[in-house]
C-alpha cells in the first residue's frame, strides 16, 4: 500500500513538472519576444527619443540663449566663400538635396568660432570655402537611406551636428585668387584617403590638412576622423535637430 502511494505522489509529481515546462515555453514563445520587438521598435524610431524643431514658431520660442541663434553666415563672415553641394546635383547623392543658395546658416556660437578661425588664417593669407552647414534633418534621413554608415552619414536616430547648426563641411582658399590649397580628396570622398590620420600622402598635403585641422581645434571644434572637411562644436546636446527649410531659415536670421 505505501508503494502504490510513492507511485500515485511520483506520477502527479511528474504530470505537475511537464506542466510547469508546457507552461514556460509558451509564455516564452508568445510573451517574451513581443515586448523585446516592441522595445527593439522603439529604439528604432528616430522620432520616438528625439526633439525635432519642424517649424519658425518653435524655434523662436528656443532661443533664449544667444548662442542659440540662426546667423546667415554669408552676412556675419562676409569673407567666407561658398561651394554648397547639396544645392547642386555635384555630391554624393547625385541629386540636388537643397534649393538653390548663396548662403548658409549655423548657430552663432558656432559662426563665432568660425569668425575667429577666419582671422587666424587671414595672418596666413588663407580663407575658407564652405560646402556645407545647416542640414535639415529630413535631408540626413535621405542620406542614410542611401548609405547607412554611420562613418560618413549620420544615424538619424541621433540627429547629426548639422542638423543641429553646430557643423560644418569646409576647406581652405588661398586669399589672393581664392583657389583652394590642395587636400587629401575632393568634399564626399568615402574612402580611408578622406580619413584624418591617413598617412599615404605627400608631406605638402598633410601639412594643408594639419592647418585646418589645428586651426579650427584651437578655436573650439572636433574633426571627424572619417572627413578631413567636416568639424562640429562639442556638446550637441545643448542644441535641438532642426528640419527647417532654408526659406524659414532665412526669415529666422534676418530677425537678428
Amino acid at each position: 500500500m505505501k508503494l502504490s502511494n510513492r507511485f500515485i505522489t511520483l506520477k502527479y509529481s511528474l504530470m505537475n513538472k511537464k506542466l510547469y515546462y508546457i507552461l514556460f515555453i509558451f509564455f516564452t514563445a508568445f510573451f517574451i519576444p513581443a515586448n523585446s520587438c516592441k522595445a527593439q521598435d522603439k529604439k528604432g524610431d528616430s522620432s520616438e527619443s528625439l526633439k525635432i524643431i519642424n517649424s519658425s514658431e518653435l524655434i523662436d520660442q528656443s532661443l533664449l540663449d544667444k548662442n542659440l541663434e540662426i546667423v546667415d553666415l554669408k552676412k556675419y563672415i562676409p569673407s567666407l566663400h561658398f561651394d554648397l553641394r547639396y544645392a547642386e546635383s555635384k555630391n554624393f547623392m547625385h541629386e540636388k538635396l537643397y534649393p538653390k543658395l548663396k548662403t548658409t546658416y549655423l548657430r552663432r556660437a558656432a559662426a563665432t568660432a568660425l569668425k575667429n578661425v577666419v582671422s587666424d588664417l587671414k595672418v596666413k593669407g588663407l580663407g575658407l570655402l564652405i560646402f556645407d552647414a545647416y542640414r535639415p534633418y529630413s535631408v540626413t534621413k535621405l542620406m542614410w537611406q542611401k548609405i547607412g554608415d554611420p562613418r560618413y552619414v549620420a544615424d538619424p536616430s541621433k540627429g547629426s551636428g548639422h542638423n543641429r547648426g553646430i557643423a560644418v563641411d569646409l576647406t581652405l582658399t588661398k586669399l589672393g585668387d581664392k583657389t583652394s590649397i590642395p587636400m587629401p580628396t575632393d568634399f564626399d570622398n568615402f574612402s580611408d584617403t578622406a580619413h584624418s590620420g591617413f598617412e599615404n600622402l605627400p608631406d605638402s598635403i598633410k601639412l594643408n590638412r594639419s592647418i585646418l585641422k589645428n586651426v579650427m581645434e584651437k578655436n573650439g571644434f572636433i574633426q571627424l576622423s572619417t572627413e578631413w572637411w567636416h568639424f562640429y562644436l562639442p556638446g550637441s546636446d545643448k542644441y535641438d535637430v532642426m528640419d527647417i527649410s532654408f526659406k524659414s531659415m532665412k526669415k529666422i536670421a534676418s530677425k537678428k
